[in-house]
């Protein structure tokens, strides 16, 4: 068995010494997916002020938190913040 492994070795094509590791490659803020969260929590709560749906406000306060919460940008400042929470 042990020879087996070592022919196994000897005959392997890959080649450890050219392997690379992963870089992510660099996204610019402009090519960034869309927030659907935060879209969802704009248009539900202005069903919900429109036609005065409480259901619709609460799931909009749900979507907001989600939004914020997945914001990757630690470089917003709390304007910002304040701002996408209204």
């Amino acid at each position: 068995m042990s020879s087996h492994n070592n022919t196994a070795t000897a005959n392997d094509p890959r080649q450890p010494s050219a392997a690379k590791a992963f870089v992510a490659p660099m996204v610019s803020p402009q090519d960034l997916p869309v927030d659907y969260s935060g879209f969802i929590a704009v248009i539900l709560g202005v069903a919900g002020v429109m036609f005065r749906y409480k259901l619709c406000s609460w799931l909009a306060l749900i979507f907001c938190a989600q939004s914020l919460s997945n914001m990757k940008n630690m470089e917003n400042d709390l304007k910002q913040i304040s701002m996408a929470s209204m």
